[in-house]
């Protein structure tokens, strides 16, 4: 009888678990912020204040470069089409900045954001110069309030507010059943009204 060696390439493949390289961040969506590690849930929310566009963040990432992206990836490819011209973008003073405001132009999609004190302050003191204020509605961004119901309805949920999951895929695979959840629950077509 003759003993055969199994060689690296009979044995099988890796477990699943340690192959997330590919999708995982380097940082599993933790950081640190005033509170210890935290992870941030970047959202975008109907009037429902249902999360239709998630993604996450290390806690001491800013909300503005997350934006885009969220704009982006629940519209797709049709910045021009109906639905972009239907809605408005409610957002507050983090996001207010001109490229953000001039992407949103190119992309047109009307917003709402509150100009920052600071950027008051230097295009009071650039005077003609410094050009007339973004139009801002205060009425309108009285519904802003929705994102932050939204996050509170999230939050009801004691997985998503804590957050055990070690990894951020894990984590984001439970706010978006959360999200599915709390959008079919509000759908009138199943019966189910807020």
């Amino acid at each position: 009888m003759r003993l055969v060696r199994a060689t690296p390439a009979t044995r099988g493949a890796d477990p699943n678990y340690t192959n997330r390289a590919a999708a995982e961040p380097g940082d599993h969506a933790l950081g640190r912020s005033r509170g210890g590690l935290t992870t941030k849930i970047h959202a975008l929310t109907d009037t429902a204040t249902c999360p239709v566009a998630l993604s996450l963040t290390a806690g001491q990432a800013h909300d503005n470069p997350e934006l885009l992206a969220l704009v982006d990836g629940y519209f797709g490819a049709q910045h021009s089409g109906e639905a972009v011209r239907k809605v408005r973008l409610l957002a507050d003073k983090a996001y207010s900045h001109p490229s953000t405001r001039a992407a949103l132009r190119r992309r047109r999609i009307k917003h709402t954001i509150p100009e920052r004190d600071d950027q008051i302050t230097r295009r009071k003191a650039k005077g003609p110069a410094g050009g007339r204020p973004p139009a801002f509605d205060a009425g309108i961004y009285k519904q802003r309030n929705t994102i932050e119901r939204g996050f509170n309805r999230l939050k009801q949920w004691r997985g998503i507010a804590t957050r055990y999951d070690k990894y951020a895929l894990s984590f984001l695979g439970g706010v978006l059943l959360a999200a599915s959840v709390m959008r079919m629950h509000n759908n009138p077509i199943l019966g189910d009204t807020p």
